[in-house]
């Protein structure tokens, strides 16, 4: 046994240094190391040997396999060298390529234009307050005096989320959030409601089934329709330049009495007239009016007490404005083209 188990390694060891592929190396191990390897089978043979000779004859064996072992590893490394650089000699790289450039990207043109809302906005004293998107139908019509039966509701198209009460839907305006702060009772308040709605609308140029507003609260003591046109004045100043004027004209919201739609001077032709306001020298760009007092019976807020305004804009609007973009799809298409203007 102990010839035979010589020849094995002789001849292994000479077959593993004539080897030069990954591939023949492995073949090799198997055939000698393997399940059905030659040592493998030499080690069955252990029970035709003497049992006072097997503790010699199996050290030998270990002793063996562990110099194929070693020579296997020694063999694989040397192999994985030599391919190594072989592949280093033809794969050359071109260190004059220019490198690849990392490109950062910037704010999107809504955010863009909603920061600047919330700057002025904060710099007046508003605190910005964000609620949820799926809402209740309660926050999102009842609280705002518009009832089940109200043409209004209709109009929003609204889409609800199944429930077992059928009173849970994706909100319409981000009117709920004001209710919910003035269910807080922390009076006064100030505040802005920005934030993503949703209404049933085809796609066009100008309109989207999911879009942005921004809504505002005013409740205090001795709040007028002064204080309302005072503070929008002076937010469309801020935003489109010093020169802009403003004109309310009579409205109607379900939860504001009297109610008004305001419009600002172009800031295009500065009001002669031109293609942008349509001849006419304005652009309406929100809605507003003083909080009727049965919305604030419903939060526990006592009319007699106090007033106050609410407002609202669809942000995309004030971006297609401000930018004077022509068509709202351009917004959400993520054309990279169109987004590195701004």
């Amino acid at each position: 046994m102990k010839e035979k188990l010589e020849q094995i390694k002789e001849k292994a060891l000479s077959q593993i240094q004539d080897c030069d592929s990954a591939e023949k190396l492995n073949e090799i191990k198997v055939s000698i190391l393997g399940k059905k390897g030659e040592l493998t089978d030499l080690l069955k043979g252990m029970r035709d040997v003497a049992p006072q000779e097997r503790p010699k004859v199996g050290q030998m064996v270990n002793e063996a396999r562990a110099e194929i072992e070693k020579v296997l590893e020694e063999s694989k490394a040397r192999i994985e060298k030599a391919v190594r650089e072989a592949r280093m000699k033809t794969e050359i790289i071109d260190v004059t390529l220019p490198a690849s450039k990392t490109e950062l990207g910037h704010r999107h043109p809504n955010t863009i234009a909603l920061e600047e809302v919330e700057r002025i906005f904060v710099g007046m004293g508003y605190e910005v307050v964000e609620g949820p998107e799926v809402e209740k139908d309660y926050y999102n019509f009842e609280a705002l005096n518009i009832p089940a039966d109200h043409p209004a509701k209709d109009e929003q198209d609204t889409f609800y989320v199944a429930s077992a009460v059928g009173d849970i839907l994706l909100r319409t305006q981000t009117s709920g959030v004001q209710v919910h702060e003035m269910e807080k009772g922390k009076l006064p308040i100030r505040m802005i409601a920005p934030g993503r709605v949703f209404r049933s609308d085809e796609v066009d140029a100008t309109h989207s089934p999911s879009f942005h507003q921004v809504e505002g609260l005013v409740i205090d003591k001795h709040i007028t329709f002064a204080d309302l046109k005072g503070t929008l004045a002076e937010f469309a100043r801020a935003l489109f330049g010093e020169e802009t004027k403003v004109k309310f004209r009579p409205h109607h919201f379900p939860f504001t009495e009297p109610s008004a739609e305001m419009d600002v001077t172009c800031f295009k032709c500065g009001g002669k007239g031109c293609r942008f306001c349509k001849g006419s020298g304005w652009i309406e760009i929100l809605g507003c009016g003083m909080v009727h007092p049965y919305v604030l019976e419903m939060s526990s807020i006592d009319p007699e007490e106090y007033t106050g305004f609410a407002f609202g804009m669809g942000l995309e609007r004030i971006a297609l404005l401000k930018y004077e973009i022509d068509d709202m799809r351009l917004l959400y298409e993520n054309d990279i083209r169109f987004l590195r203007q701004f």
